[in-house]
């Protein structure tokens, strides 16, 4: 009997048994885990661009009903500036677009369209415009007068 506990063959064996499951499973992650690491990356970014899709899906429909009367279906402009411009969507950072359909542009018929400012979208729904106006950039016209519809 060391240091005064007495010695169960049976709990010994326990735990002998427990400790082993443990060491395979800890051996059994240690192993996985590369394999984890060589298969993550892809996954985000194919969840990723997953998630801009369906944000431009979602930022196309509110485009629609907020924006394409003044700025035309496809952002060709209209009684307001081409928002699909290859001029534009290079100068205009994400942040930008977003602070403008948020805050309006003064002096001109661009209300502020965020609900901190009185209007009727949400940030994410902001957000979803500018990624909408994003997705267009690709495929985005030259079109160098792009401020005078």
């Amino acid at each position: 009997m060391a240091y005064g506990y007495s010695t169960d063959p049976e709990l010994d064996r326990s735990t002998n048994r427990v400790m082993t499951l443990g060491a395979v499973l800890l051996l059994a992650m240690a192993a996985a885990f590369p394999l984890y690491l060589a298969y993550e990356p892809s996954a985000r970014e194919d969840a990723r661009a997953e998630q801009l899709s369906s944000l431009a899906h979602e930022g196309e429909s509110i485009w629609a009903f907020n924006c394409a009367s003044c700025h035309g279906d496809d952002g060709e402009g209209g009684s307001a500036p081409a928002l699909n411009a290859k001029q534009f969507l290079q100068s205009a950072t994400d942040e930008q677009i977003q602070l403008l359909i948020a805050v309006g542009v003064p002096g001109s018929a661009m209300g502020a369209y965020s609900q901190d400012f009185g209007g009727p979208l949400t940030s994410e729904q902001i957000k979803a415009i500018s990624t909408f106006l994003r997705s267009l950039e690709d495929e985005a016209p030259d079109f160098p007068n792009w401020r005078n519809p």
